[in-house]
């Protein structure tokens, strides 16, 4: 990683703005998990360590410029002062006056979290009024936010032009997972492809399949490369606009793609549903794919066998459901027995393998679903690219 880090400039003394991702599932006013705040702990606590007064900034949800009070960072600030044992002061805005003088005022080793920076319109448009308001609060800046780094906005690029940035260490861990499995993989090297759609992940199939050895492919994405290979799919969630990208993409692959070899489905979209296997070319209609099978398992076993990098975004099926996650975890497993590094491309397949108890066998579980898909397809994330070079 080429970006200078918090370890390369001095803050003693200094007021250190830090966009961290505090982006997280809120239920009935409580934090349901608090992973993202973890995740920022290692940066401000060694930022605190060397002397700099914090401001820490974040947006949570989709406020989309209006004050939303479900969405105010209040809870956010409580749980950080429980994790790090000190008073979190949360501001009621993130500029203005009251702002300005409680950052003035900040000393060493003290934080304030600002307001919800989504609560204004100017922080999506990266205005650069506001953002120069928002940096005037601080003397460095700090990107420790990949799950937001792939976002122009005012709090994660637009302050950088008016102080001197650097990466936090959860921003260069995921640059250098992300970065060694993208540029330079040890092989072989294999790369699994889950979820719905694959109109959102064509860029990534065409990258990953310059790079890898071999492409698994599961979730309801299989089933519109089930349809361009003439399968009737029945109610499968298909994506018709993308079956001749699909035809072009296998034709392409060959055998480099591996595709499920059986599937679970049911006849309703419903956990409770009949549900039976059958090989892809046997599903009829009235019923759905949910799941990869049995057979798909050992065959993507047998894939993985071996494998010294893997990279896994998205599920294998529809995972909410205990009776369609057996795929899913089942892949959670083989990847936690492989002696290869294994990054998990955040979002969905994140959370599966939290909820199979497996996210300490990974070498990497990335906190940016849409970053790190946006990595891996080769693009140039705006919130990296405003970071000072080394």
């Amino acid at each position: 990683m080429n970006k200078k880090t918090i370890r390369d400039v001095n803050v003693r003394g200094k007021r250190v703005l830090v966009r961290v991702d505090f982006n997280v599932p809120l239920k009935d006013g409580a934090i349901t998990d608090d992973i993202r705040i973890r995740a920022a702990l290692p940066t401000i606590n060694y930022l605190l360590e060397k002397g700099a007064a914090l401001i820490l900034c974040s947006h949570l949800g989709r406020a989309k410029g209006k004050v939303v009070p479900e969405l105010k960072m209040d809870p956010v600030a409580t749980r950080l002062s429980e994790l790090l044992g000190r008073p979190v002061k949360k501001m009621d805005d993130c500029i203005g006056p009251v702002v300005e003088d409680a950052a003035a005022a900040l000393q060493p080793g003290e934080v304030i979290l600002l307001e919800n920076t989504r609560f204004h319109a100017e922080e999506t448009a990266n205005d650069p009024g506001f953002a120069k308001q928002v940096a005037g609060l601080a003397d460095i800046f700090v990107n420790d936010a990949f799950g937001a780094a792939h976002r122009a906005h005012a709090t994660t690029v637009g302050v950088a032009d008016y102080l001197p940035a650097v990466a936090g260490f959860l921003m260069e861990k995921e640059l250098e997972f992300l970065g060694k499995a993208t540029s330079d993989p040890e092989h072989p090297y294999v790369a699994i492809l889950g979820g719905a759609k694959i109109s959102d992940k064509i860029g990534v199939i065409e990258s990953l399949l310059s790079k890898c050895d071999r492409l698994l492919i599961g979730g309801g994405m299989a089933n519109t490369f089930f349809k361009a290979m003439g399968f009737e799919v029945g109610d499968s969630l298909v994506e018709d606009d993308a079956v001749a990208t699909a035809k072009t993409l296998l034709e392409k692959a060959g055998s480099q793609l591996v595709l499920p070899v059986d599937a679970v489905v049911a006849d309703a979209f419903d956990n409770e549903a009949n549900a039976k296997v059958v090989a892809p070319n046997e599903v009829t209609p009235g019923w759905r794919i949910l799941d990869i099978g049995p057979k798909t398992v050992q065959t993507f076993e047998s894939a993985l066998g071996g494998a010294k990098t893997v990279i896994w975004n998205g599920p294998m099926g529809v995972f909410e459901m205990p009776n369609f996650a057996k795929g899913t975890f089942a892949v959670a497993e083989t990847l936690a027995k492989l002696d290869a590094i294994t990054v998990i491309g955040g979002g969905d397949s994140a959370a599966a393998v939290k909820q199979a108890g497996l996210a300490e066998k990974m070498s990497h579980v990335s906190t940016g679903g849409g970053a790190s898909l946006e990595f891996l397809e080769g693009k140039t994330l705006p919130g990296v690219a405003a970071l000072a070079d080394k």
